[in-house]
């Protein structure tokens, strides 16, 4: 394994009066595609943002890049290099797709600003966003949503990319196009953290793998290991890959 980006060690996070993350431990090599899975309910979402700063940490680290980013607020840890991608998504729906990727390029003031090169790469990925560059977000359909939602997260270089469930009521087609936009990136050496529910994205992407249940990680190892073993599967999420 390499060396780790991104650490959780014993991390509690309470909303309101409920602790609903009971002492997290995660470990995100470097480089890698790790991903993040588990029932409904089992604190998948939380932990993504706990990360982000989106809620805080009741207990325990966090560590991204050798910093203890546990106390830092949102923006801060944004702008160490971590990109965030909801599972709503998040784009402004009343703006056109041009200004939703001019906002993420913090640096630009106009989408002439944006780097070409890594813009025509985007668009390679995601034609839509091309396409429909001076429509209106919001009447995009949902799988076009989400396209822009990630092209938003990598229009700017970044370490670390964090998706909450990026292929969830997508078509095959769209989600076929979006495991070879995530295999691009990997390949250019972003860390990814992913929770995903659709079992064919988690077997073609995953580097490792970590299991939640009950607010915790039961199971972290391979992503190979894990798809190889029918019993385990079926003790950790109640199904076989």
């Amino acid at each position: 394994m390499s060396d780790p980006l991104l650490t959780l060690s014993g991390v509690h996070t309470h909303i309101g009066a409920y602790l609903i993350l009971h002492g997290v431990d995660l470990v995100v090599p470097r480089g890698q595609l790790t991903m993040l899975l588990g029932r409904n309910g089992a604190g998948k979402t939380t932990t993504l943002r706990t990360i982000m700063g989106l809620w805080r940490a009741s207990q325990g680290r966090i560590v991204f890049g050798g910093r203890d980013v546990t106390a830092l607020p949102t923006p801060r840890i944004a702008g160490l290099g971590v990109a965030y991608v909801p599972e709503n998504m998040g784009i402004f729906a009343d703006l056109t797709v041009k200004e939703n990727m001019v906002l993420a390029a913090r640096g630009a003031r106009g989408a002439a600003q944006i780097d070409r090169a890594r813009l025509e790469w985007i668009f390679s990925l995601f034609p839509a966003v091309e396409k429909f560059w001076n429509h209106p977000a919001g009447k995009l359909s949902g799988g076009q949503k989400q396209m822009l939602a990630v092209a938003r997260a990598i229009v700017e270089p970044r370490e670390l990319l964090i998706v909450d469930e990026p292929s969830k009521g997508l078509a095959p087609a769209i989600i076929h196009n979006m495991i070879e936009a995530f295999a691009q990136l990997k390949a250019r050496g972003v860390t990814i953290l992913l929770v995903e529910q659709n079992i064919h994205f988690a077997r073609r992407l995953g580097d490792t793998v970590a299991v939640m249940d009950n607010g915790v990680v039961v199971h972290a190892g391979s992503m190979q290991a894990l798809a190889a073993d029918e019993e385990l599967q079926q003790q950790l999420l109640g199904l076989a890959l």
